[in-house]
């Protein structure tokens, strides 16, 4: 694979989209009820520690992805493993937000489609995008970001002028204390969507201007975040408390209630249609780093490679036949007990190796 390099502006346009992706979807925070933008703010600062510890390691080697420093400070044997763990861990996130636009085209647009021919075309789709490696895959990114934008925008506009948003429903704050925000922003909100960004360690060596790296990604992280608390919230505004915790697509609920007479009839296609791009370049985003990690690891090449996970991604689309079944594997053993490995304790010990490895040299070099 050709040496890829892209601008600050590119890769924070990638990360806004990634983060944004298939958040919007579902209601965060639910345990916390009408606190569940305190649960959010709370997942967002433990996300940004997280984010804080990505960019140690890129200021440790900035000259090699997450794959290479597995590989490079762990050993050939070990880092080998541990990189493909990290290559199976981006392939089935993958597959879930292919998912989830398979389980969205049919419940929305698409319903006497069969899912599997949805997921597949998705799939080729975003097979096609990446296929001439990242450099391409940002440009493209970085076009469909501002469609994404403009799409939100028109959406929160037509909702907060409809008269559905009830601001009493935010009260009353901390009804029964600090430990539900806590239980439902830990590990639940840290994990998906903020510690998803370990995934950018793939990227990170490719911005052309790495002096400004950590002021750009710290500013996009957190212009996001609060972006997300309050679309998060807003659902909850509508809804109210009880109903959005007990609804499987919150925000696709308030915009089927939305409407402008004689303007806009219904609103929900247009968050459909916002909901297939996040949600393609989320999917993207993985199948990339997954394709990326089976080149550095192996000697065949980067094409060959994207035809054989996307294969995979596609099949593991199956893995769950029913849909309650693909909800609880995600919530309760995905995201509380598997991807903390990935987002915390694999990132913690290539830091310490990297540390360790520096601090060897500097003696050495004395």
């Amino acid at each position: 694979m050709k040496k890829a390099t892209t601008g600050l502006s590119q890769l924070a346009f990638t990360l806004a989209a990634f983060e944004i992706g298939s958040t919007t979807l579902f209601l965060l925070g639910a345990k916390a009820k009408q606190d569940a933008w305190l649960a959010m703010l709370i997942g967002a600062a433990g996300g940004f520690l997280l984010l804080l510890l990505y960019l140690g390691i890129v200021r440790l080697d900035s000259q090699n992805d997450l794959f290479e420093l597995c590989r490079k400070y762990m050993g050939k044997w070990l880092g080998s493993v541990v990189a493909l763990a990290f290559v199976f861990y981006f392939t089935y996130e993958a597959s879930r937000n292919l998912r989830d636009i398979g389980d969205l085209a049919t419940l929305t647009l698409l319903n006497q489609t069969p899912e599997a021919c949805v997921t597949l075309l998705a799939v080729l789709v975003m097979a096609d995008s990446i296929h001439l490696g990242p450099r391409a895959w940002f440009l493209t990114v970085s076009v469909l970001f501002y469609m994404i934008v403009l799409g939100y925008v028109i959406l929160l506009l037509i909702i907060s002028f409809t008269g559905l948003v009830h601001l009493q429903f935010m009260l009353p704050v901390l009804e029964n204390g600090l430990k539900p925000v806590w239980e439902a922003a830990v590990p639940e909100i840290i994990s998906f969507p903020f510690g998803e960004t370990v995934l950018f360690l793939v990227f990170f060596k490719w911005v052309s201007q790495p002096r400004k790296l950590n002021k750009s990604v710290m500013f996009t992280y957190w212009l996001t975040a609060i972006f997300l608390t309050g679309v998060n919230q807003l659902c909850i505004l509508v809804l109210g408390p009880e109903l959005a915790s007990n609804t499987v697509y919150p925000l696709f609920e308030v915009t089927q209630l939305t409407k402008v007479e004689k303007i806009i009839e219904r609103a929900d296609p247009l968050f459909a249609m916002i909901l297939f791009l996040g949600l393609g370049i989320k999917s993207a985003a993985f199948y990339i780093g997954a394709v990326i990690g089976m080149s550095r690891i192996t000697v065949i090449k980067y094409k060959v490679w994207v035809i054989v996970v996307g294969a995979a991604i596609y099949l593991l689309t199956f893995l769950s036949p029913a849909f309650t079944e693909f909800l609880w594997i995600g919530l309760h053993v995905a995201l509380e007990k598997i991807w903390p490995i990935f987002q915390i304790v694999l990132p913690l010990l290539l830091f310490f190796t990297l540390l360790i490895r520096k601090n060897k040299r500097i003696k050495s070099s004395h």
